[in-house]
């Protein structure tokens, strides 16, 4: 924390501000996680079916990085930031009026923007400013308003839909994100030197960047992730409500978000020193275990020990995967790459809803389990074999013994 004292106070206060709006902005969004595949299943969706509205979230995802990426090394990162929770205070909104399933897959597609916009506009305003020898620990910090916001996001949803209406669950999601919106217009735009000697971002084609060495295997990686984790969040609720277990779904996400934050600051600043290899490898490993738990859990302490992996594992990925993409980044690209890393994982909660959905009625839903911890060690081998220019040293990189060949 010391090294946030050491930063200008104007750049304090900017900080400040987007941690304020990133609280409002997932707890927003965490409000719907445990409330929305029931709300869909009660508009007569089958588990199919709910997959494919849940993963229509991730499509809008993915379409709306190819523009926001630009948008934000072009125009600033406010700008998207802005776009992005204007979007998640408008969507939940239209929810309430969808009453058949083609409607609430439009909704969904709106709302996947929201992601898109917040967080490359977030990320990228905090690696701006971040120091770079400081860069792991102020993102670490800074990234902690996704855990405390999911932690506190389906606790609220769940009492809500309990005690009121799904209703309730989407006007409160609504304002909580107005909130965010009017936190965020206040933050004052940091001015970085640009990098000399490299090229503008209209000269290096969006999608081409995904092509090239130091974005592939991230990009991989958070693709294998994003079906993990994008089969966590579609079916979580809809698997202990057919198991009869005896816990809710909120309480899963409360549990993960709170691992999801001791890992976040245990894992910053030791990123700097050890490199962020090592750190992506461990959390990959845990979500691997994290599956086979939840594939054969029969007890609640069962489902928690899951969530708690599964907490950790996404707390220390998400931003090590971005200080890495920072690392490997020139500041005037940095909207696009991160946009792109973060894309991989778009595609894959994309892809796990209506991919996975299909297979519930014959396979049932410990096999579709099973297969996310496949998912999740393919991106583990991956990463431990191809993360750097060679084999050697990417198995170097990636147990923490060998520094990134790709950082600028």
């Amino acid at each position: 924390m010391v090294v946030l004292l050491k930063l200008p106070p104007f750049v304090r206060q900017t900080l400040l501000r987007l941690v304020l709006a990133g609280l409002l902005f997932w707890s927003s969004i965490a409000a719907m996680l445990p409330t929305l595949p029931l709300y869909i299943a009660e508009k007569g969706g089958t588990p199919h079916q709910v997959g494919f509205v849940m993963g229509a979230f991730a499509v809008g995802l993915i379409c709306s990085r190819s523009w926001l990426g630009p948008l934000a090394d072009r125009q600033g990162r406010k700008i998207t930031l802005l776009i992005g929770l204007a979007v998640a205070a408008i969507a939940p909104l239209f929810y309430i009026v969808s009453h058949n399933l083609p409607l609430l897959v439009a909704v969904r597609l709106l709302h996947g923007v929201s992601i898109a916009g917040f967080t490359t506009g977030y990320m990228a305003l905090v690696t701006d400013i971040a120091p770079p020898a400081h860069r792991g620990e102020i993102i670490g910090y800074t990234s902690l308003v996704h855990p405390i916001g999911v932690a506190l996001g389906p606790s609220l949803g769940s009492w809500l839909q309990m005690n009121y209406s799904h209703s309730w669950v989407f006007i409160v999601a609504s304002s909580l994100a107005a909130l965010g919106f009017m936190a965020a217009a206040g933050v004052r735009v940091v001015n970085i030197p640009q990098d000399s000697g490299v090229s503008r971002p209209e000269k290096t084609l969006f999608w081409r960047l995904l092509l090239s060495e130091r974005l592939r295997i991230p990009s991989l990686v958070m693709l294998s992730v994003g079906l993990t984790f994008g089969t966590i969040a579609t079916f979580i609720p809809l698997f202990i409500a057919a198991e009869r277990l005896d816990i809710s779904a909120g309480l899963f996400y409360s549990v993960a978000a709170i691992a999801s934050f001791i890992g976040r600051v245990a894992t910053g600043s030791a990123s700097d020193r050890w490199g962020r290899g090592i750190f992506i490898s461990a959390s990959l490993a845990c979500y691997v275990v994290s599956m086979v738990l939840l594939a054969q859990a029969q007890t609640p302490l069962e489902i928690l020990w899951a969530a708690i992996l599964e907490g950790l594992a996404g707390g220390v990925l998400i931003p090590m995967v971005a200080a890495l993409m920072a690392d490997r980044s020139t500041i005037d690209e940095r909207g696009r790459v991160l946009s792109l890393s973060l894309g991989g994982f778009d595609l894959g909660m994309a892809l796990a809803g209506p991919l996975l959905g299909g297979l519930i009625d014959p396979l049932g839903y410990r096999l579709i389990f099973r297969m996310a911890a496949l998912f999740s060690l393919l991106g583990l081998t991956c990463f431990l074999t191809a993360s750097s220019k060679s084999l050697p040293d990417s198995l170097r990189f990636a147990l923490g013994m060998g520094r990134d060949r790709y950082a600028l």
